[in-house]
């Protein structure tokens, strides 16, 4: 697979309600050269993680042509459906198996690493 190829998850900050407002964290982690980005939403809200998903692609060095994800309505919205197919050359955006964790394996290890363990 070639460089630039993204996998993306979420991670809620609610210890062990999801009730109210409570901080996101969403990863995306290159699958060729395991670079990653890490940004913060304020909430799940869609429009919040596409702007999100916007300055992780901003901050890449390479460009994306996929994206894959799990299947949390977070990720997997029409804002984001828009922000990759309404382009000159569209972003392949694909999805994985429903509950299966090791589909997205880049990214849910660097869950580990680079959100739970330093935030929680």
């Amino acid at each position: 697979m070639a460089p630039g190829f993204i996998e993306a998850d979420s991670v809620a900050h609610c210890g062990e309600s999801m009730a109210g407002e409570f901080c996101w964290s969403i990863s995306a982690t290159d699958v060729h050269t395991q670079w990653t980005k890490t940004r913060a939403v304020p909430n799940g809200g869609q429009a919040a993680v596409a702007e999100r998903i916007a300055q992780i692609e901003a901050a890449l060095p390479l460009p994306i042509p996929g994206f894959d994800t799990d299947n949390g309505g977070e990720l997997l919205n029409w804002h984001l459906v828009d922000y990759f197919g309404k382009r000159r050359v569209p972003i392949r955006f694909t999805l994985s198996r429903a509950y299966p964790k090791n589909d997205n394996a880049r990214v849910e290890q660097k869950n580990w690493t680079h959100v739970r363990q330093l935030v929680g």
